[in-house]
């Protein structure tokens, strides 16, 4: 079988027409225009403008980004996939092609090896009365992330409770504004690993992430939300911020997309949310390699619009109600 793979040198060679079952990188010294669809472009030059990736040695990136695709070849080459499709789609059903993919792979065998080699964090003793706190303060409304001591990972009741506190957003014309925070010490840890995994129905998750989808009420009211982040924003953390009209980051701000070393794709909105901002390649880039990215870097390529000085963290979880 052919390698899911493929490197082009663009300073000594032109590239082939991408295949529908590889992963396409090219690198260049400089930065250039290319012909062909590249899922990655990387060059040494830093600084460089999107869709170009900067790092010091383009060579041990693609290495890296080899290795990654080679131990998940199936996930990674649905990821490229899925955003290729996503440029000529209209928003919402890039979400559908996302969560159809997701599934194929939730139930593929990649992802049920990484499940049963990972360390499954115990459930709490009793879940969190209220997962998403809500304040209404004039024409503006505060939506917080209030389960601190998992750095607000999601879990069912808490994207339930999202999906409430949205659909507010959504369908009551004199909230202007909306505020997303986390508590604690981290916006957003991504999928909580006390649940993740345990659907055994992929048929039925599809059903359920279409039906109850932050992300799509986000695709509506987006732009007037603000995210505020601050520590980790893993997965969805990052997937469900960047559908939102202004994101503001926090110095300690760490951004992640690691679901594909799962076996999977991002499944919270991501390969929908990051590219109208970063672009496909560079998406792909953070989803492939699973490399975090700075505040500074995340301003740099415009998924975050501002850099604060100091952490918005709502510590006192009765702090909005």
């Amino acid at each position: 079988m052919e390698s899911p793979f493929r490197l082009v040198d663009l300073d000594r060679s032109t590239s082939p027409p991408p295949g529908p079952d590889r992963v396409l990188v090219g690198m260049a010294a400089q930065p250039k225009t290319v012909t062909g669809e590249f899922d990655v472009l990387l060059t040494a030059a830093p600084g460089a403008p999107r869709p170009w990736v900067s790092c010091p040695d383009p060579h041990a990136t693609a290495r890296r980004l080899r290795d990654a695709v080679t131990r998940q070849p199936a996930a990674c080459v649905a990821l490229v996939q899925v955003l290729r499709m996503g440029a000529v789609l209209p928003p919402p059903d890039r979400l559908l092609v996302e969560s159809l993919a997701y599934s194929t792979l939730q139930g593929g065998a990649a992802f049920r090896a990484w499940l049963a080699s990972a360390r499954r964090r115990p459930r709490p003793p009793r879940p969190a009365a209220e997962p998403v706190r809500l304040r209404r303060d004039g024409d503006r409304l505060t939506v917080a992330l209030d389960r601190p001591w998992v750095r607000n990972a999601v879990d069912a009741a808490t994207r339930d409770a999202l999906c409430e506190a949205l659909e507010v957003a959504v369908a009551d014309p004199s909230i202007t504004g909306v505020d997303l925070h986390g508590h604690g010490p981290a916006s957003c840890s991504g999928a909580d690993l006390a649940e993740f995994g345990t659907a055994r129905d992929p048929a039925e998750a599809h059903r359920v992430r279409v039906h109850r989808s932050p992300a799509a009420l986000l695709q509506r009211c987006g732009p007037k939300v603000t995210a505020h982040l601050h520590g980790a924003c893993v997965g969805a953390g990052i997937e469900l911020a960047a559908f939102t009209g202004r994101v503001l980051a926090a110095p300690d701000t760490v951004i992640r997309l690691p679901e594909t070393g799962m076996g999977l794709i991002p499944g919270a909105g991501g390969t929908a949310s990051l590219p109208p901002r970063i672009g496909r390649e560079r998406t792909a880039y953070l989803a492939l390699s699973g490399a975090p990215l700075t505040a500074v870097e995340a301003l740099r390529w415009g998924l975050v619009d501002e850099a604060i000085d100091a952490s918005p963290a709502l510590a006192a979880s009765g702090a909005v109600r």
